[in-house]
């Protein structure tokens, strides 16, 4: 399936300017995986001893990551009150700290969570021997969505007008000076034809490439150092991780299938281009 207006990403991250005339111009770095822990024969699936590697490969500073499964402990839960998210991922987000963390796959667990992290570096190595917490969360504040049924729209809204911003600084892309761009602009991740109709992907690196962070200054460490993962670490303070399942039930569906209706985030992300300039 090829399409202008839909970005695929099969484990691989992308560059997503928003170019549309009428649109937020903003730009974000986001990593998509279709990959989900699974012991059957179920497509994109794999062991729990590949499980750190495979993760491993999101780069450190992607702003939103898309993953089929959902990480341990966060939004997770089936209903006979196991967590059956991956370990690694949840290890991964934790050092990564991205704005968004957006899962799937654990009907059951669909909602959302803001995961505060702690001040102090982690180890940027992967572990997979790793509990259900983590030393590296301070807290998580479960978010509460309108109940199945509702003509209530559920919104998570992370920009500080309805509900406390996100407190994560550290973008993957240049904030906008004052004298040539407008301020940050927010964008709702559901918000129909906004970001794939107008977004123009462009191939980013792997974990040991990260680009040059705007917020750092000049003499900053460089990006493969881990002086840069903890000044990212530094504005990184806080993610919001979303289980978006559409389905309410798994198989077999007793009693046959129902659906959730969808989550729309919305969420501030850099400018790239002057709205004035992009406007002609």
């Amino acid at each position: 399936m090829e399409s202008p207006s839909v970005v695929l990403l099969r484990h691989e991250p992308a560059l997503i300017r928003l170019t549309r005339a009428d649109g937020p111009n903003t730009v974000f770095k986001i990593f998509g995986s279709p990959y989900s822990q699974s012991p059957g024969n179920w497509a994109f699936g794999y062991e729990s001893n590949d499980a750190a590697a495979l993760w491993a490969q999101i780069p450190i500073d992607t702003d939103i990551v898309v993953t089929h499964t959902p990480p341990q402990s966060h939004c997770d839960q089936k209903p006979n009150g196991m967590f059956v998210g991956c370990a690694a991922l949840r290890s991964a987000l934790s050092l990564i700290r991205p704005h968004l963390a957006v899962c799937g796959h654990v009907h059951e667990g669909r909602g959302y969570e803001r995961v505060r992290w702690r001040g102090n570096l982690i180890n940027t190595e992967i572990e997979t021997e790793t509990g259900p917490e983590s030393d590296s969360v301070d807290h998580v504040t479960r978010g509460v969505l309108p109940p199945m049924g509702s003509k209530k729209q559920s919104l998570v809204d992370l920009t500080g007008k309805r509900d406390k911003r996100l407190d994560n600084e550290g973008f993957s892309h240049p904030r906008p000076r004052q004298h040539d761009l407008t301020e940050t602009q927010p964008i709702s991740s559901a918000s129909p034809g906004s970001e794939s109709s107008a977004g123009v992907p462009e191939k980013a690196s792997q974990r040991n490439s990260p680009s040059t962070h705007p917020s750092l200054g000049a003499g900053s460490p460089g990006p493969n150092s881990r002086g840069f993962d903890y000044a990212l670490q530094t504005l990184r303070k806080e993610t919001c991780i979303v289980n978006a399942a559409i389905m309410s039930t798994s198989w077999p569906h007793q009693g046959g299938k129902r659906f959730n209706s969808p989550i729309v985030v919305d969420l501030e992300l850099p400018v790239w281009q002057n709205h004035a300039v992009a406007n002609g």
